[in-house]
């Protein structure tokens, strides 16, 4: 029986990137061949906001990064305890929507 071959990698992490971008609010949609999230900072009583960082990715990395961020939730979770969900409609319990048929991509 083959064993499979794991590749080690370096990953580098700049200075400029390393202080990381702050975003309260996404924005994510898809086509047959991408999923692109666009991250943004949403401030009390203004009306717009600006995306501050898009990522793009293939399905298979999408669901690789979903299932990840569901493993680290469930890790924090199990340390500080259960994150309290605004509801089960998704970010309108924010109160916050995009504007349909308007999404900046």
């Amino acid at each position: 029986m083959d064993k499979k071959k794991v590749q080690q990698i370096n990953i580098e992490l700049d200075e400029k990137v390393s202080s990381g971008e702050y975003a309260n609010f996404v924005v994510v949609t898809h086509s047959p061949a991408e999923f692109v999230m666009d991250f943004t900072r949403l401030l009390p009583g203004v009306p717009k906001a600006k995306i501050h960082s898009r990522i793009i990715m293939a399905p298979q990395h999408a669901k690789a990064y979903m299932m990840a961020l569901q493993d680290n939730i469930k890790k924090f979770e199990d340390k500080h305890g259960e994150i309290k969900s605004p509801g089960s409609e998704s970010f309108q319990g924010f109160g916050v929507k995009p504007p349909e048929g308007n999404l900046p991509n």
